[in-house]
C-alpha cells in the first residue's frame, strides 16, 4: 500500500511539473500595462517584459510604433541602468496637431545597457498620443534579445475568435473616450445654477416673514397713533367742559 502511494504521488508529482513546463512560456511574454487607453486622448503604456530563460538575461528591448497609426508624440521615461534611443520616421503625408503641421513620427524605441536577470522582469514606460481615433487598437511589435545572443521576436499580431499565437506582439485596446471636458463644464454649471436657485428658494421664506414682521408693526404703529390723537382730542374737550 505505502509503494502504490508513493507511485501515486510520483506520478502526480511529474505531472504537475509538466503542466507548469508547458503553461511557464505562454503565460510570460511582452505586453503592455495597462492594456486599454482611450480613444483621441495620451496615455502612459508600460512595456513590460519578463526574463523566460533560467541561464540567461535580457539586455535590450526594442518596440516598433504603428506605421498605420503614426504617433507624433512618445516620450520615453528614463529606467535606472538602462540607455534609450528614439527613432522617427517621415510621414507620406504630413498630419495636422495642434493647428501645427508635423512631417515625420516616432517608428521605433530601443531600451539597452540593462539587464533582466532570470526570474525577474522589467517594465518600460512611454508617455504616447494622440492616440488615433479610427482604431480599435494598437500593434506595437518587439524584440527581445538576451546575452546568449538569443532574440526572440514578439511580432504576431492576434486574431480574434482564434488561438494565441505563440510569440503574441503587445496589443493596446483603444476604447471611446468618457465624457469631455465641455460637457463636464456644462454639468458643472448647471451644478452651480441649482445651488444658487435653491438658495433663493431657501431665503424666500425668510424674505416673506420679514415682510409680515413689517406690515404687523406698522398696522401697531397707526392705532398707536390713532389712539394717541384719540386721548389728547378727548382731554381737550374735558378741559373745555370744566372750563364752562
Amino acid at each position: 500500500m505505502k509503494i502504490a502511494n508513493r507511485r501515486a504521488a510520483t506520478v502526480c508529482a511529474l505531472a504537475a511539473g509538466t503542466v507548469l513546463l508547458v503553461a511557464g512560456p505562454a503565460s510570460a511574454h511582452v505586453g503592455v500595462d495597462p492594456q486599454e487607453a482611450a480613444k483621441g486622448g495620451y496615455s502612459t503604456v508600460n512595456f513590460k517584459v519578463p526574463n523566460e530563460k533560467d541561464d540567461a538575461s535580457t539586455v535590450k528591448l526594442e518596440v516598433a510604433f504603428p506605421a498605420d497609426h503614426p504617433l507624433t508624440s512618445v516620450m520615453p521615461q528614463p529606467v535606472p541602468g538602462w540607455d534609450v534611443k528614439v527613432e522617427k520616421k517621415k510621414l507620406d503625408k504630413p498630419i495636422t496637431m495642434h493647428g501645427e503641421k508635423v512631417t515625420e513620427a516616432v517608428s521605433k524605441v530601443t531600451w539597452s545597457g540593462g539587464k533582466v536577470g532570470p526570474g525577474e522582469f522589467q517594465q518600460f514606460p512611454v508617455s504616447m498620443g494622440q492616440l488615433p481615433k479610427d482604431a480599435d487598437h494598437l500593434v506595437f511589435k518587439a524584440l527581445q534579445t538576451y546575452d546568449d545572443d538569443d532574440v526572440v521576436r514578439w511580432i504576431e499580431e492576434p486574431q480574434e475568435g482564434a488561438a494565441e499565437p505563440e510569440h503574441p506582439a503587445p496589443v493596446l485596446k483603444l476604447a471611446a473616450a468618457e465624457e469631455s471636458g465641455a460637457d463636464a463644464g456644462d454639468s458643472a454649471d448647471d451644478a452651480k445654477s441649482a445651488g444658487k436657485a435653491a438658495g433663493k428658494a431657501a431665503a424666500a421664506p425668510e424674505e416673506d416673514a420679514g415682510s409680515g414682521s413689517d406690515t404687523t408693526a406698522r398696522v401697531l404703529g397707526v392705532v398707536g397713533i390713532v389712539v394717541g390723537v384719540a386721548g389728547i382730542a378727548f382731554g381737550v374737550l374735558a378741559g373745555r367742559r370744566r372750563t364752562a
